[in-house]
């Protein structure tokens, strides 16, 4: 592993992530210190994911600073232990640089940790061992694929299929493996089956000015598909990492949470 982070280390040292997740896109060279420290965070993570024993989790991120709207963790991914691709394969949705348009990834977590982080953390979400095994299998599948929205906006309304965000795929693939087998194969089954399940998104307060301007967290964003009168009100119903992390913990009483740092 250390090997691997070593060569990871080399060949990053001047290159500028290609896509991102709601992060700005800066075509400069990374600082040599943070890619150690993006380096160490992923050797830790990698031993805190063997440590575990499962099979899949759900790993968040922190790549901006959204204190000011009360969040933390900004990106999650899930993360595969045996992917075709290699141990611990992160699978994720990202926007590509300047654009509205999104990809399905599969990377390592060297990659998924190489950036402009604002903490050098991360937040791990083990679900049951019977949701895992499905995962296993469902990111593998056209399903997976089926549930991707390529029309990015990183405050898509989590109730509307005209855009997703990155943490919105991840939800919508959770619920396909949660579910009943073959009840979600669609996105709108799947936001069906979490409206039904409970599902809650996260509420952010954005004034009518700032929605003007359109780039509040300097990234893609649209609002025309939130209902009009919640709109108006500045009330933007959105899924973050945390509103996967407390409804997987409160409709899944096996699931964990645990952190590095």
């Amino acid at each position: 592993m250390k090997r691997l982070l070593l060569t990871c280390l080399t060949a990053c040292l001047t290159l500028a992530a290609p896509a991102w997740a709601g992060r700005t896109c800066e075509e400069r060279p990374m600082a040599v210190a943070d890619t150690v420290k993006s380096m160490d965070l992923a050797q830790r993570t990698f031993q805190a994911l063997d440590a575990t024993g499962a099979q899949v989790v759900l790993l968040s991120r922190v790549g901006q600073d959204l204190s000011k709207y009360g969040l933390k963790f900004s990106h999650m991914g899930i993360v595969v232990r045996d992917h075709p691709e290699g141990r611990w394969t992160v699978v994720h949705e990202l926007n590509e640089c300047d654009t509205a348009a999104s990809q399905l990834y599969n990377e390592g977590l060297g990659n998924f940790f190489l950036g402009d982080l604002f903490r050098y953390e991360a937040e791990v979400l083990v679900p049951s061992a019977e949701t895992q095994a499905r995962l296993a299998q469902l990111v593998l599948t056209r399903t997976a694929r089926r549930l991707h929205e390529p029309k990015y906006n990183m405050l898509s309304y989590a109730f509307s299929t005209r855009y997703q965000n990155s943490n919105q795929w991840v939800l919508e693939t959770y619920a396909a493996a949660a579910a009943p087998a073959g009840e979600v194969e669609t996105r709108a089954e799947a936001q069906a089956w979490l409206k039904k399940a409970g599902f809650a998104p996260v509420t952010i307060r954005v004034p009518s000015i700032t929605r003007l301007g359109g780039r509040m967290f300097r990234a893609n964003v649209a609002f025309d598909d939130h209902p009009f009168d919640r709109r108006m009100a500045g009330r933007i119903d959105t899924v973050t990492t945390v509103s996967i992390v407390n409804f997987v913990r409160a409709t899944d009483t096996q699931a964990r949470v645990q952190y590095v740092d």
